[in-house]
């Protein structure tokens, strides 16, 4: 089986435009082949991940770069539809099928919490439990009094990400906070805090995927895709997703912890030999949860980690260097390639401020809607 590098990388800046979608996507799309040195009509597949787009939004969106006759296929899986596009990408490489693919996601969001009746059913509805922050501050609540979680760690989160932001000139909010400005925030469900949480938007991110040889014959440099995975959880016992399942008592493993031991074991890695990680903090508990659900750190430390500075981008887990979501913001469909955008200027030492100093190996993950998640190992 062909090994699968990523060539090039683009994005649209994440935040809110007065443009259509169709634009938005189709410049990070000739972003990313611009990045690695190839035209469109060199492309032989094209993968589009989106959850609130229309049907056929891939081919509206690259039609912008010429006409062509490659499939183009809409791909979704709530919040890891740009994994499970990706992961598209990759097998069909590695069948030998085609040696140059193009992973787009791109996504224009309403403003406000997310369409209720896209994601859950009408009981969950009427018993309001389709608010995405209800449930999130049902399982920090848990995890505070399983662990003594504490609301200052929750807050050294959303203060380390929105300092981070500051150096990320395609997030949303590219602002520092103090750690009393986001504690006296407004609460939107205790205890998660407005300026702990991350807003829908608009954005797109892009990359060009090649087979080993195609890499060769361009004489391109490329990063190693070493483990993708996209898993539903069987089970799961966390409020998040689904939460049709909820258990506050039952501790089956969770869509991240299946999820991310797939993708360690495709790569032939561990949390250990992980640089850089970019996850999915859409509250800033959540970044705490998956410290340990990556394996960073045991169950119930995931506070210990960012009261120690573990996850700072000087730190020995350095996490969200970006500015995670909660700065950038999260248009769905475009949310896991932004991260891998993050991810490869990193391990090419691209990242400026940013960077994680002798970064070769970085995560991304995003957890979403029905358990869907999905976890992406790179190495330089």
């Amino acid at each position: 089986m062909t090994e699968v590098y990523i060539l090039g990388t683009g994005i649209h800046p994440f935040g809110r435009f007065d443009k259509p979608y169709e634009a938005i996507g189709a410049e990070a799309a000739a972003a990313a082949l611009k990045d690695a040195g190839v035209e469109w009509r060199d492309i032989q597949a094209a993968y589009l991940s989106r959850m609130y787009l229309p049907a056929t939004s891939g081919a509206r969106i690259l039609r912008r770069l010429g006409g062509t006759d490659i499939p183009i296929v809409d791909i979704e899986a709530a919040c890891a539809s740009g994994g499970a596009a990706l992961r598209q990408a990759v097998l069909a490489v590695k069948s030998g099928e085609v040696d140059l693919v193009l992973v787009c996601g791109c996504e224009k969001m309403p403003r406000g919490f997310m369409d209720p009746s896209m994601i859950y059913a009408p009981w969950q509805i009427e018993l309001g439990m389709s608010l995405n922050p209800s449930y999130w501050s049902m399982r920090a609540m848990r995890h505070m009094h399983e662990y003594g979680t504490t609301d200052l760690q929750i807050a050294k989160v959303a203060y380390k990400n929105h300092r981070n932001s500051v150096h990320n000139p395609n997030a949303m909010y590219q602002k520092a906070f103090g750690l009393e400005e986001i504690l006296e925030s407004p609460l939107v469900c205790d205890p998660i805090r407005r300026l702990e949480i991350c807003a829908p938007n608009d954005g797109a991110a892009a990359v060009v995927v090649a087979s080993e040889r195609k890499m060769r014959e361009l004489g391109a440099n490329g990063i190693r895709i070493a483990g993708v995975a996209h898993t539903i959880a069987r089970f799961s016992a966390d409020f998040r997703c689904p939460a049709d399942s909820m258990s506050s008592t039952v501790n089956n493993e969770g869509p991240t912890e299946v999820t991310a031991r797939e993708a360690y074991r495709k790569a032939g890695l561990g949390p250990s030999d992980v640089n850089c990680f970019e996850v999915q903090d859409t509250d800033a508990f959540c970044e705490i949860e998956i410290y340990e659900e990556l394996g960073l750190c045991p169950v119930g430390e995931g506070g210990r980690l960012i009261d120690e500075g573990v996850t700072e981008i000087t730190g020995k887990h350095p996490v969200n260097m970006s500015g995670g979501l909660i700065s950038k913001g999260e248009p769905v469909g475009a949310s896991h390639l932004g991260q891998i955008v993050e991810i490869v200027s990193q391990l090419r030492g691209h990242a400026g401020p940013r960077q994680v100093e002798g970064a070769r190996v970085g995560l991304a993950h995003v957890l979403g809607a029905g358990g869907n998640c999905a976890v992406t190992i790179l190495q330089a």
